[in-house]
């Protein structure tokens, strides 16, 4: 089976560039212990191919398991065999007759459209592994299941492996902009355009949507939700064909390809003078240009809106609402099959500080939750996982316990903006993994934001998760290499949110670095601690901000506090937090469940780590750990400054089992990182402790 795309898995990339390790990410295949190939060898000498027909992606599927396996045993499988070794794999994909033997009639059921089962069959005389979906997109995510466990030193010789994602939509938005700019970007330029322009190169493009597929993820919008002028014209017929031929690279890797686009289009680059969703004339507009984009891509996803958000034009200019806009775009779709992505991050970004009332945490729900149930079904709604904005520490949105008659998908942050831009360590998965697992009681005990966002929980067909990439055309790909653990990470959760931090810590530490037991448990620590350390050195007990103003890049307490952005802390002499109450705050902790208000609502239940998000109380306030709030301000930050050096010291600890390049590179962001948290501790403790006019009990020097 041949395929023209030829994957290059050395060290050179296809245009010569010497790409070394960091840009194989986690699909390096480096050369496995003897003993450990010896055992795989005897399975991988043969690949068969069964498939109802051939498709670019069972061939990309052989592709990747000949130079996965042939760079990790150093001997090339042969593609296309009959099956008369004693032992060999067998790639299926199809129904019962082609999977026969490999899967039963309930399993073929169970895995659905993108599951798949890796299996070792005995048969008198022979044996084989198979790797078999009902489709092709099947068997392609069960081949990278497979090199992975290779990669991870697992036995083949008991495989029994049955797997479908959880999350229909698992999704990568990139906020790329075409003069080559991406918003909240820290890993170089986009690596989609230049200049106005798509690239012309596009191996790259390839790489990325290879490095997608193996940790399972089938769709991308390529274009940032802040859609300017040039991007405008994604839709036209100008750049269509460009459109195009991405959606072309994409799709043999199982990635369907979404726009980001402008809601005043018919504006902008239709010659109408109103964007009003009701207006006849904007709806033939967009029936005509959705009808363009399926000509050039059949497949094609659907569109992603910001709308009526931080000056992005929306249905409110023309006094409607989110689902009279959101419908009208999905009605334009419906014929096609295309889906239509809210985003509900929508707020007053105009408000006085002086005002009490109005609370930026309330928006989504009091704007979203009255619309439940008025959106069409092809209509998604995509929520943040918090209600602020990305913040080191937030409470779960409500949304994902209100909106129960609405289509969902979580929305996560990859990228670094308010978590050390890539220039700190922070492994993401604790947090999103609290979010997952966080029980809204919509249903009663066990509604989790998972069962949620997935469709489950309220029986919706479409869901899942989206997050905002943090790749960039820097040779590794995230600028902080162990960043790299951020986005292997979403895609193996987006996949099976159940997987523990722990589990992906440790699988993306052997398949990055090895099997070295040394390496592996550093790193695994130093990922499953860098979480807590960046909050320890920087804002406390929930209050999240503290950053500096647009480019949210270091220490500035009151940085946002008087802006027109929203207030967050309201520290005074007296005391600090913000009051969300029912009774005497804003009435944000009404917006959950009752059991769930409860908790957060009364003081004595409140978890510490979001008191003050939502209470005000002195700096004398005892938390439950027996400290008092200024205290703990002070302690957590000459704490995480401190290890914030461990973290230098653990690294170095490495020298020698890491190659150089790889290793000179993380070690130059950990000392910038251990730098900059001491500018974090003292700017912090030096602002609460003129404010407070409380001493550190331990003595210590606070500016």
């Amino acid at each position: 089976m041949k395929n023209n795309n030829k994957i290059i898995l050395n060290s050179t990339s296809r245009n010569g560039e010497n790409v070394g390790e960091a840009h194989k990410a986690w699909l390096r295949y480096p050369p496995l212990d003897p003993n450990q190939a010896k055992e795989y060898a005897s399975w991988c000498g043969e690949i068969v191919v069964i498939a109802s027909e051939p498709s670019p992606m069972i061939a990309n599927a052989c592709e990747e398991l000949v130079n996965g396996i042939g760079s990790m045993l150093g001997t090339t499988p042969r593609v296309g065999g009959s099956g008369n070794l004693p032992r060999y794999l067998r790639i299926a994909a199809g129904d019962l007759a082609e999977l026969q033997g490999a899967v039963e009639t309930a399993e073929l059921e169970e895995l659905g459209e993108e599951g798949y089962v890796l299996k070792t069959v005995r048969e008198p005389g022979r044996a084989y592994i198979a790797i078999a979906g009902r489709t092709d997109r099947g068997a392609f995510y069960g081949a990278f299941h497979f090199l992975r466990l290779m990669q991870s030193g697992h036995s083949l010789d008991d495989l029994r492996v049955i797997e479908r994602p959880a999350a229909k939509l698992r999704m990568i938005n990139q906020w790329d902009n075409m003069d080559g700019s991406i918003e909240r970007g820290y890993a170089g330029r986009s690596i989609f355009y230049r200049k106005g322009k798509f690239v012309t190169d596009r191996k790259r493009i390839r790489d990325y949507a290879r490095m997608m597929a193996a940790v399972g993820l089938n769709a991308i919008t390529i274009n940032n939700v802040n859609v300017h002028e040039t991007e405008t014209n994604l839709i036209t017929p100008e750049l269509l064909p460009s459109v195009a031929a991405m959606a072309d690279i994409f799709r043999d890797y199982g990635v369907r390809l979404y726009l980001s686009v402008n809601f005043a289009s018919p504006i902008s680059c239709g010659g109408l003078t109103t964007a009003d969703p009701l207006d006849p004339e904007v709806r033939r507009f967009w029936a005509d240009r959705v009808a363009d984009v399926y000509r050039h891509v059949p497949d094609f996803g659907g569109f992603l809106v910001k709308a009526d958000s931080e000056f992005r034009p929306g249905p409110f200019t023309y006094g409607r609402d989110h689902a009279d806009g959101a419908n009208m775009l999905a009605e334009a779709l419906r014929p096609y099959g295309g889906i239509l992505i809210w985003r509900c991050f929508v707020y007053d970004c105009l408000q006085d500080w002086r005002d009490r009332k109005t609370d930026r945490a309330r928006a989504a729900y009091d704007h979203f939750r009255p619309l439940d149930g008025k959106f069409a079904d092809n209509v998604i709604l995509q929520i943040k996982n918090g209600p602020i904005d990305f913040q080191i520490r937030e409470p779960t949105s409500p949304l994902f316990g209100g909106m129960q008659h609405t289509n969902q998908v979580l929305e996560l942050q990859i990228t670094q903006e308010y978590t050390g831009q890539q220039k700190h360590l922070c492994f993401l998965v604790p947090q999103w993994k609290e979010i997952l697992d966080f029980d809204t009681y919509a249903r009663g005990e066990g509604s989790t934001v998972s069962k949620a966002a997935t469709g489950e929980l309220f029986g919706r067909q479409l869901g899942g998760i989206a997050a905002v990439s943090n790749i960039g055309d820097d040779l590794n790909w995230t600028g902080h290499l162990l960043a790299q653990a951020n986005y292997y990470g979403y895609g193996r959760l987006a996949w099976r949110p159940e997987l523990t931090a722990e589990e992906i810590a440790d699988e993306w530490a052997r398949i990055t670095f090895g099997h070295d037991p040394v390496v592996v448990t550093t790193i695994r620590r130093m990922l499953l601690d860098s979480w807590n350390i960046y909050e320890n050195y920087t804002s406390p007990l929930g209050v999240g901000w503290m950053v500096n103003p647009g480019h949210h890049y270091g220490p500035n307490v009151d940085g946002y506090e008087y802006s027109k952005w929203g207030t967050y802390h309201y520290a005074d002499c007296h005391g600090i937090g913000v009051d969300r109450t029912v009774k005497t705050g804003t009435g944000y902790t009404g917006q959950y469940h009752d059991k769930v208000a409860a908790r957060f609502d009364a003081i004595e239940s409140c978890p510490d780590e979001l008191l003050l998000f939502f209470h005000h109380v002195p700096y004398t306030h005892l938390l439950k750990s027996g400290k008092t709030v200024i205290q703990h301000i002070y302690d957590t930050h000459f704490e995480g400054a401190e290890q914030a050096d461990t973290q230098v010291d653990a690294w170095r600890g490495l020298q020698g089992r890491i190659d150089s390049d790889r290793y000179a590179s993380v070690l130059d962001r950990l000392q910038e990182q251990s730098m900059h948290a001491k500018e974090w501790r003292d700017v912090v403790n030096t602002y609460f402790l003129r404010k407070s006019g409380i001493a550190d009990e331990q003595g210590r020097t606070i500016y």
